[in-house]
């Protein structure tokens, strides 16, 4: 077999490429330096400028584009709304400045090199935009949720357009085509495709979700076919693909929460293959040789990479300083905010066919390009280190390991508990695995052939949590009597949340839920939900939550809140709640001091009746019902408690939790029965 040099055998180009993606990052941490950089300075290195080994073709630049697509895709699906809408005028003070002064910046460079008004206003395009590249450090840490990363993600949005709207001008008026027909597509069809895709995308997505629920292939396809086709309208609109793939993951935002087996399948793909190959195909793009080629060559480079690092580092630090940011996070915004790439290579190329820029000018923003997608990485895992750092240590540690115990008694139930076990299980920002149980009713020396089956439905378990990156201990206990299992499991594993399942059925006149149920919360005290999930929970758009009259004042208050306000907000949900016979005035200063600050809408409700009646009649199939409930013989608990969770079993789209919340050790029901 001969081998020509560069590669040309697509074995051999695949398999030097997963090469690169394996060793390079591990060369990278032993010098001190970012992962990401790795597959940048391996382009360098065998790319056409280097030693040949690979060209940047077709299926290179189309590699690369694809992961460069996947994270604005990704940093569409984990901006936080509600942070968003909180700092919304600091996400466009921000995109407003990090376009404008790198632009103005640029325009009088590019008077001062004497490149005409058309091309200094070009230039000025190509120094502003900027690529989110240090994103997947930071999604990495878990700090994705942080106001200056929010800040800058919702800058970059608006920054990013702006400069694709002045690249199209400047193409329209270079090729003399600066109509009123020009202006009137350019408005309208922009204006069209991002109205289709915010509001038409989510309503399909339902759909979607609720008819082909937990087939995760499909789910992934169609997620693809949203993330593609976005894209590709983009193109005929008049803008970056990269435009269609963050708005398509804002669409699909809500629907796709954080450390669901969904998410975790984009991830991997992304982050696995299809970003390291645009990281290569920049890294491609380099020639060492530009800046050795002349004196002239090397002051016009230096010039540019320093006006374009000083806009950028001008915005970050005015940004910082109008809003108070530390500079840890000030520094965070200018590592996200530098690195240039996707729009302007774009921007570059088109001026460059256009004959409005030079190859001089070319070969300087590639070493921009470089120099900037080192820098971003850098300092964006740097900056974000200390954050996640500062973050840890301001949590306060518990006495106990926050533990999850999933009951598995309905293989049809599974996927659902252990998706609210996922949901819970960040709320609670715990590192500890799900403790999914089965309960075998038998005596012991009968019990071999019922284990073996419950074992089958925890492998199943095991599968759709390894799904979602998210660890398990398997538990299975034999026991005569189902509650008493649950109770010593919980005593035994150090428990402090159960999640159980409940169909809705009862057992006998006086039980609240069934002997299972009313059995384990009689003998524990760990908060518990029961759950009645009959839709995705990523297709809930308000979470009703019902406050009894006193459940302020119970001791695990202040704690359900806030792994409630965390759920809604892991939904992107609206939180609306129903204060039965309180005063609204102490509910909200309780809600005021727990994190997340996300707001709730209370309202005061006169009686059961009128919750019956008025609130509960027009529960749509998208609303969660929360019942903070109390157990028998404890602050808050009355008669009515008992009768609730049958009326919810009765709804006609029947979502919902009854939330009880941790109790004291040892309460004394004596007197509540009977």
């Amino acid at each position: 077999m001969n081998i020509h040099i560069p590669l040309q055998e697509p074995v051999l180009i695949f398999g030097l490429a997963v090469l690169i993606f394996l060793f390079f990052p591990i060369l990278m941490g032993k010098l001190r330096m970012p992962a990401i950089i790795g597959p940048i300075v391996a382009g360098i290195i065998i790319g056409p400028n280097g030693i040949g080994l690979l060209a940047r073709d077709s299926t290179i630049e189309l590699l690369g584009t694809v992961g460069l697509l996947f994270i604005m895709f990704i940093a569409g699906l984990e901006l936080d709304f509600d942070g968003f809408k909180k700092y919304r005028n600091r996400s466009v003070f921000f995109g407003l400045i990090s376009f404008g002064i790198p632009f103005l910046l640029g325009v009088i460079v590019g008077l001062w090199l004497d490149l005409g008004v058309l091309s200094s206003i070009l230039f000025g395009t190509i120094l502003s935009s900027h690529t989110l590249l240090g994103y997947p450090a930071v999604s990495r840490l878990g700090i994705s949720k942080n106001k200056a990363v929010t800040t800058a993600i919702g800058g970059t949005l608006l920054t990013d357009s702006l400069a694709m709207l002045v690249l199209a001008i400047v193409t329209g008026a270079a090729v003399g085509n600066l109509t009123l027909g020009f202006w009137m597509y350019l408005l309208i069809s922009t204006a069209l495709f991002a109205a289709g895709i915010l509001f038409l995308t989510p309503y399909l997505t339902k759909w979607f979700f609720k008819n082909f629920n937990n087939e995760g292939a499909l789910e992934f396809n169609f997620v693809m076919a949203v993330l593609f086709v976005a894209g590709a309208i983009s193109l005929f609109v008049g803008l970056e693909p990269i435009i269609g793939a963050f708005l398509a993951g804002l669409a699909l935002n809500r629907y796709i929460y954080d450390h669901g087996p969904l998410m975790n399948r984009i991830k991997f793909t992304a982050n696995a293959l299809f970003i390291p190959f645009f990281l290569l195909s920049v890294g491609m793009m380099m020639d060492l040789r530009v800046l050795i080629s002349s004196p002239d060559a090397l002051l016009v480079t230096a010039l540019i990479t320093i006006v374009g690092i000083i806009g950028k580092v001008a915005a970050s630090w005015i940004t910082g300083k109008v809003y108070g940011y530390s500079k840890v996070e000030t520094g965070l915004i200018f590592g996200l905010s530098i690195s240039q790439a996707a729009a302007t290579l774009a921007a570059t190329l088109v001026g460059f066919r256009l004959g409005l820029i030079d190859q001089q000018v070319v070969n300087a923003v590639i070493v921009i390009i470089l120099l900037t997608c080192i820098m971003g990485p850098y300092f964006s895992e740097k900056y974000a280190k200390k954050l996640a750092n500062s973050e840890e240590k301001s949590v306060v540690e518990e006495t106990l390991p926050e533990r999850i115990l999933i009951p598995l008694a309905n293989p049809k139930t599974m996927e659902s508990l252990m998706d609210m076990g996922f949901v819970v299980k960040k709320a609670l920002k715990t590192d500890e695995p799900l403790y999914p149980i089965t309960i075998v009713q038998k005596d012991l020396k009968q019990a071999s052939d019922e284990v073996s089956q419950a074992e089958r439905m925890l492998g199943h378990a095991v599968m759709y949590a390894s799904g979602a990156e998210v660890p398990v201990k398997l538990l299975t206990r034999v026991d005569q009597n189902v509650g008493w299992g649950i109770e010593r499991a919980s005593t035994e594993e150090q428990i402090t949340t159960i999640i159980a399942g409940w169909d809705g059925v009862i057992e006998g006149k006086e039980k609240t839920y069934g002997t299972v149920i009313d059995n384990f919360l009689e003998h524990t005290y760990q908060r518990s939900l029961i759950t009645n999930i009959g839709q995705p929970l990523n297709t809930m758009e308000r979470v009703i939550l019902i406050l009894p009259n006193n459940v302020v004042y119970k001791p695990g208050f202040e704690d359900a809140l806030g792994i409630i306000k965390d759920i809604g907000s892991q939904l992107s949900t609206t939180i609306k709640g129903l204060v039965l016979r309180d005063e609204i005035r102490i509910y909200e200063e309780v809600s005021g001091r727990v994190h997340p600050y996300s707001k709730i809408e209370f309202e005061t409700i006169d009686g059961w009746n009128s919750l019956y009646e008025n609130e509960l009649s027009d529960v749509k199939s998208t609303d969660l019902v929360i019942l903070v409930s109390a157990r028998r013989g404890t602050v808050a608990w009355n008669e009515e408690l008992e009768i609730l969770p049958k009326k919810l079993a009765s709804l006609n789209h029947g979502n919902f939790i009854v939330f009880y919340p941790t109790e004291r050790k040892e309460t004394d029901i004596r007197g509540s029965r009977g």
